[in-house]
């Protein structure tokens, strides 16, 4: 199996949504980091980014939450084009996990028609809550007329230990990473917005756009276990980290 990361975007937000210490005058730019993982059983795709439109008018497509969370990513800077990139469309996608339904995260989703969607149980109960759209959820981002498959524990994809779905909440009720095993490169937890940046698990910061914090504080000490079974904890927006990584083409196997 070979896992290629993927740029979804780019976004500016408020230092202090992940370091609530810090001035809320200070921004900071972070990366949206989406996956490739080609199983000799299918192509599995972990997050779908920001949708291509987002650059161009982001009000449109976001409303009010482009204001949070600002694009600044070029034209272009998307997961499709990262599948270009490597000879793939939307269509040699056969599964796409959705770590949670924040736009950043599933604005893509629509586009893979031919792909079935494995998403947590209480994600999409979330998601399609009456307040859905005041926490974050809109319908028009992650809702798609492909099959579904509602997860509601831990799953090994394809029963062979190399892509394993683990319910993390605590950013949102139905957060889920991938623990990824690769014969080379070892093992990576694709832990999306569960640790958004490093020091939500390394000093224990807990972000301000936290759905439940007792449920995130159980989710960090789950990956902390995992990550000392020398496993490489991959974050959803850490700039540090993304800059660090091998992505596109340059493989890991």
């Amino acid at each position: 199996m070979k896992m290629h990361l993927l740029s979804g975007g780019r976004l500016r937000m408020r230092k202090s949504i992940y370091f609530p210490d810090a001035d809320s005058s200070e921004t900071m730019e972070i990366p949206v980091s989406c996956a490739l993982l080609r199983h000799p059983q299918g192509n599995v795709l972990f997050d779908t980014g920001c949708h291509p439109s987002v650059p161009e008018d982001p009000a449109a497509r976001w409303g009010g939450l482009a204001r949070i969370m600002v694009p600044i990513m070029p034209p272009g800077d998307n997961v499709v084009t990262g599948l270009a990139g490597l000879g793939l469309t939307c269509d040699d996608i056969d599964v796409v996990i959705c770590s949670h339904l924040h736009p950043d995260h599933c604005g893509c989703n629509t586009l893979f028609t031919r792909a079935s969607f494995i998403i947590h149980k209480k994600e999409i109960e979330a998601a399609r809550a009456p307040n859905a759209k005041n926490v974050g959820y809109l319908a028009g981002e992650w809702e798609q007329s492909a099959p579904t498959d509602e997860l509601d524990s831990e799953r090994d994809l394809f029963g062979d230990g190399r892509i394993v779905l683990i319910p993390l909440p605590g950013h949102t009720p139905g957060t889920t990473g991938a623990l990824v095993a690769l014969d080379r490169s070892g093992k990576f937890l694709l832990a999306s917005d569960v640790v958004g940046v490093r020091e939500t698990l390394d000093r224990d910061v807990i972000p301000r756009n936290t759905w439940n914090v007792d449920a995130l504080v159980k989710s960090l000490a789950e990956i902390k276990r995992i990550q000392k079974q020398r496993t490489t904890v991959l974050c959803g927006h850490d700039a540090a980290q993304w800059q660090s990584l091998r992505k596109g083409a340059d493989v890991y196997d």
